[in-house]
């Protein structure tokens, strides 16, 4: 991983500002950090390159705000969502938005340098952040019927309980659903999973099956 890359944490609960900013820096990352979303949008157009680390619920103007803002300046930054428990529904609009990732609080360092390390290769361009919808539609064609419903669920956002009931399945079996899409589709984590469904441009929808 490239020393001294940027990092812009944006969250407004000073304590986890100075908690990422601590273990980032301990990771050979350069950290900028933000009490609010107004307050990067107020510098963004003349920041130097970097990810940007944003938390999703925050007063004033909130993360999915921030990042739609970022968009209609034309600020093309990797964004990687930070989210609560609960928030998954925000998060999939955050994806939809084009962010690269959303990661759970609290979350594990692996987790946050293996979403950074996406990151900065997108920085550098060596990123194909431009999947073909084809390929996506080939990975997505290797699903079962089950895990597509469950990959529907989560793409309009419902936890793992409401995509239970709605299919007449335990919770229990929508996780090992959900754990062999994510193998099928090769990908490390619901926001890449939820990336490809995107870039495929569809809802997959197929007769219901056992």
């Amino acid at each position: 991983m490239p020393h001294n890359r940027l990092v812009h944490v944006i969250d407004d609960d000073e304590g986890m500002r100075r908690s990422v900013a601590f273990m980032l820096s301990h990771a050979n990352f350069k950290v900028e950090t933000y009490a609010s979303g107004v307050a990067f949008l107020k510098v963004a157009q003349n920041v130097v390159r970097g990810s940007v680390l944003l938390d999703l619920r925050m007063p004033g103007m909130d993360g999915l705000e921030v990042q739609q803002e970022l968009g209609k300046r034309g600020i093309d930054l990797p964004v990687i969502i930070v989210t609560g428990h609960g928030d998954i529904a925000l998060a999939v609009k955050a994806m939809r938005a084009g962010a690269l990732h959303f990661i759970e609080k609290p979350y594990e360092k692996e987790t946050l340098l293996a979403a950074l390390e996406e990151a900065n290769a997108r920085l550098d361009r060596s990123y194909d952040r431009n999947m073909s919808a084809a390929e996506a539609r080939i990975r997505l064609a290797s699903l079962t019927a089950r895990e597509r419903d469950v990959l529907n669920g989560l793409i309009e956002g419902h936890p793992n309980k409401v995509i239970a009931h709605s299919l007449g399945i335990s919770p229990r079996t929508v996780e090992i659903h959900r754990a062999n899409l994510m193998e099928r589709l090769r990908v490390r984590s619901l926001s890449e999973a939820l990336r490809i469904a995107f870039i495929a441009n569809e809802i997959i929808k197929i007769p219901n099956a056992s």
